[in-house]
């Protein structure tokens, strides 16, 4: 039977843009109150306004770095301040990404992004959980990990890394909770049409390492508002995981059972599209 969302209550970070700000409007119009969070004020409450304008639900801003100290408690707090008290659901979006070898990393690169994409989704899922667990109230907790959760593209090991560990924090979350009435579920996209083809083009800074974003077949790009119809299809009707695309649900299946015939798939493609595939020779 599918649960009813209207009146309940959701966090959505990142929610400034791409999956976050899709998956808030989806939300909003089935009547549920959404909390928005990210760091770019005049995004959120543009979001909020056209929310409270067009919707059916209600929508509140905080902006906030969520991998800022103490972050989770705020968002948390300043959800059940907006809400009467309740805390039905939190979406854990909020992330980036960037190409660039694993030999020509910085370990101050690789904690970032682990901050941002991981620790911070970790950190707010478990202190959600805690609080469900202290009311005996029901809940339901979705982090927007990545079909990369299960397998890597050359140049993007760090972002595959945090998605792979935010997969593996789910399944142990949700293997935990289970007779609680606390759902958890992992999110795993293909490649979306948002800001992150740009965000990474940014954060990778020029080191060689081409963006694949815009060279992905089609097959495997989609819109954020698909992401976000299959985000409310999963709050209705809970399942472990959603994959938005069976062809690259099939893919990490394959690549699991015979990873030797993915990785000469991948490089292939990878060279194709004009990424670095193996060591460069030098000049």
């Amino acid at each position: 039977m599918a649960r009813p969302l209207d009146g309940r209550t959701i966090i959505v970070t990142g929610a400034s843009s791409g999956i976050g700000a899709a998956t808030a409007r989806a939300c909003a119009g089935t009547g549920m109150s959404v909390l928005l969070v990210a760091r770019r004020l005049d995004r959120l409450q543009a979001l909020a306004d056209g929310i409270n304008r067009t919707s059916r639900g209600r929508a509140d801003v905080l902006v906030i770095d969520v991998a800022a100290p103490e972050a989770s408690t705020a968002i948390l707090d300043a959800a059940e301040r907006a809400h009467d008290g309740r805390l039905d659901a939190v979406f854990a979006n909020a992330g980036y990404g960037y190409a660039r070898r694993a030999v020509d990393e910085t370990d101050a690169d690789i904690r970032r992004i682990f901050d941002v994409n991981f620790f911070a989704a970790a950190s707010l899922l478990r202190e959600a959980g805690r609080r469900l667990l202290e009311r005996g109230d029901a809940g339901h907790l979705l982090m927007c990990s990545s079909c990369l959760s299960k397998f890597s593209l050359p140049c993007y090991g760090a972002y595959a890394a945090t998605k792979a560990a935010q997969d593996a924090w789910c399944g142990a979350m949700r293997l935990e909770l289970l007779g609680t009435g606390i759902e958890v579920a992992s999110v795993h996209p293909i490649t979306t049409v948002t800001e992150f083809g740009d965000v990474v083009d940014r954060q990778s800074g020029g080191a060689g390492a081409p963006s694949l974003s815009d060279r992905v077949p089609r097959p495997f790009v989609q819109s954020s508002d698909r992401v976000a119809r299959a985000v409310v299809r999963c709050l209705r009707r809970p399942r472990p995981e959603v994959w938005t695309s069976v062809v690259a649900r099939a893919a990490a299946a394959g690549m699991t059972i015979a990873p030797g015939l993915g990785d000469r798939a991948i490089a292939m493609f990878a060279r194709r599209a004009g990424a670095v595939t193996g060591p460069r020779k030098a000049h």
